[in-house]
């Protein structure tokens, strides 16, 4: 490809800089290999994770335990000036956020009269105050007699009955969905009440006073819609609900809880995710588990193995993510020159070999036949391997640990096996893509299924060639089609599960160029283009997640680390090596290069819920930069591959 105003890159930008920025990086990355083999790096969210954990603390009796008074004061830390809290830094207050944090500094004893309370109260009041909150947190408040049940979206436990051939069922939804609502459809049955002290009561989160304001359900439109339909059917259900025989619903619970129980096992909690185990946890005591149980303590055990704790205060992780950031330094340091012989990959190795997934999980009903094989995200998860993680694990195994044949058929035809209908790749299911599914009252979560995604084909393509296919085989001449459907009419794509068009617009250029597209493809031409042209005058890139909101700010904001490595590698793929953008996006990393060798990253660039929920990766701003400055070493730098810059 070319790119408008491509010039050759300077002399100095090819040997000792981009030599001494690599050696360093690879050395902070060595250091913090784990002793077990793996990588893994911290996995921040947002305050809703703290405050959903005190919620469950005092549940159980437990808010003036120390580590539930370290996670409070950690919660105050998050309050903006604005006096709400937001969903990622620099982001607008949110309700939900706002909302859950006063009700959870309410219950650790702080006093509404206080100032911090009374900013908090004004600017939840200025969002719509406890109704305008999303179903979830409205749910949250109802288990503690701060909504009424009869106005949070219906989840009747008898979903578990409805077969495969129904529309709706457990299985159409996305799998974090399904872990979420399998627990919540057992607490709706119950509707159980922990009592709150009358102070800790948030009636003032109310416009107009609890009584006086809609609490109901509500349409977006007036005019007729599927919401309203549904609106219609969740009335429906509670009106089932209240009549006295209920025929189903002592079966459906049963499966509901034998449906959580099977997949507590190999798992670090149910789904490996923090929202549903705190909802398996209540579920738990609604059918009459006590704190000491086995399965309780189970739960609670994992839920505080997410907990990172400091001097003065402690925050929640919303999940591990060892077999993502395992992968991604392996291969970070393979590109960069690391002797294959080096421990640190066969440690690697090791451990991924042994976190590989032998057992069939919720995929498998979708897909019968298929040999399981391939990775989760978390240290446990074995009903939950993703492609994501599955794909980066083989690109690892082809680059540093030829010869496990075996371990790579397997994921290899699980990989392939998981493809949907449309050519593309999803995370967990296939074919997991009915959007009507969305427009339920409990699904302003908005992530209710999972279809294919750009981001997650293009790394299936890369993980492909890797093996040796190319554009004509089957499965990758649909994919590539598949791929040009998605691109925006600016040649940008969108991305899932990073943040956002610059992740996704990485992505697939590196996989359309590793599996054989021409360079010169109007496509990969387009989207190249589009990347140059949304550079940022200090040479970096970067995007916020508001883009998810507005895409019209797609590839615009302060630069960061992991976005200017990704746009560096996506140019380089296209073929962009020797660009002026190229050129200033290395000077870039160069210049903002700390001591001890990683980037300084404050921004959130990965994606949890598009609108609803992102992550901050803190291996981010080390691996990728480094994979970055690897890629241009190789392309750019005479002699790089065969010699080695760190041992």
């Amino acid at each position: 490809m070319t790119l408008t105003g491509e010039e050759q890159h300077s002399a100095a930008l090819t040997t000792a800089g981009v030599h001494e920025a690599i050696v360093k990086a690879q050395r902070c990355l060595l250091g913090l290999q784990r002793p077990s083999g793996e990588w893994c790096g911290e996995l921040e969210g947002d305050s809703i994770l703290e405050s959903e954990f005190i919620l469950l603390m005092e549940s159980i009796g437990r808010t003036r335990d120390p580590l539930t008074l370290k996670v409070a004061a950690y919660l105050r830390k998050q309050q903006t000036p604005d006096g709400g809290w937001s969903i990622y830094p620099g982001a607008p207050n949110d309700v939900s956020a706002t909302v859950k944090a006063y009700f959870a500094l309410k219950l650790m004893g702080d006093r509404p009269d206080e100032p911090h309370m009374q900013r908090a109260r004004e600017r939840a009041l200025e969002l719509g105050g406890a109704p305008a909150a999303n179903s979830f947190t409205k749910i949250y408040l109802a288990l503690f007699g701060q909504y009424d049940w009869e106005h949070v979206p219906a989840i009747p436990p008898e979903i578990m009955l409805l077969p495969r051939s129904f529309f709706f069922n457990i299985y159409s939804m996305s799998s974090w969905s399904r872990t979420i609502l399998v627990p919540l459809s057992i607490i709706w049955s119950y509707r159980p009440r922990f009592s709150v002290r009358p102070e800790c009561e948030i009636d003032e989160l109310f416009p107009g006073g609890r009584e006086g304001c809609r609490r109901r359900l509500q349409a977006h439109t007036p005019f007729p819609s599927w919401r309203h339909f549904f609106l219609f059917i969740d009335a429906g259900l509670k009106f089932l609900d209240s009549l006295p025989v209920k025929p189903w619903r002592k079966r459906s619970l049963a499966a509901a809880e034998r449906w959580m129980l099977d997949r507590f096992k190999k798992s670090a909690g149910l789904g490996a995710i923090f929202p549903p185990i705190v909802n398996s946890i209540w579920a738990l005591h609604c059918r009459g588990y006590s704190l000491e149980s086995p399965e309780v303590k189970s739960q609670l055990d994992e839920l505080y193995n997410l907990v990172i704790e400091e001097k003065e205060d402690a925050r929640i992780q919303p999940c591990a993510s060892p077999v993502w950031d395992t992968a991604l330094a392996c291969i970070a340091l393979d590109e960069t020159g690391l002797p294959l012989n080096h421990p640190s990959y066969e440690a690697a190795i090791q451990w991924l070999e042994e976190m590989e997934i032998r057992e069939e999980g919720d995929w498998s009903v979708a897909r019968r036949n298929l040999e399981p094989g391939g990775w989760c995200f978390e240290y446990a998860n074995e009903y939950y391997p993703d492609i994501d993680d599955t794909a980066m694990a083989l690109i690892a195994l082809a680059r540093v640990a030829p010869g496990r044949d075996a371990m790579i058929r397997r994921a290899l035809t699980w990989t392939l096996g998981m493809q949907c209908r449309n050519g593309g790749w999803a995370s967990f299911d296939a074919d997991n893509d009915r959007e009507l599914l969305c427009e339920f009252p409990f699904a302003d979560h908005n992530a209710m299924i999972d279809p294919p995604t750009a981001d997650i084909t293009g790394r299936v393509l890369e993980m492909l060639a890797a093996y040796g296919y190319n554009e004509r085989s089957g499965s990758v001449k649909s994919a590539i089609d598949f791929l040009r459907r998605e691109q925006e009419p600016d040649g940008s794509w969108f991305g899932r599960w990073g943040v956002n068009y610059i992740y996704g617009t990485w992505q697939v250029l590196k996989g359309l160029s590793a599996i054989g597209v021409s360079q010169e493809d109007p496509c990969i031409v387009r989207g190249a283009h589009w990347l140059a042209s949304v550079q940022n005058p200090d040479g970096g890139w970067g995007e916020t997640c508001e883009s998810y909101h507005d895409p019209g700010l797609r590839g615009r904001g302060p630069s960061t680390a992991s976005q200017t490595a990704w746009a560096i590698m996506g140019l380089i793929a296209a073929g962009g090596v020797k660009s002026q953008a190229v050129r200033r996006g290395v000077e870039y990393l160069l210049g903002t290069q700390r001591p001890a060798g990683d980037w300084s990253e404050e921004h959130f660039t990965g994606t949890g819920f598009p609108e609803v929920f992102y992550l901050k990766y803190h291996l981010y701003p080390l691996y990728f930069p480094l994979f970055a400055l690897g890629m241009f070493a190789r392309a750019a730098v005479p002699g790089f591959a065969a010699a080695p810059v760190s041992h």
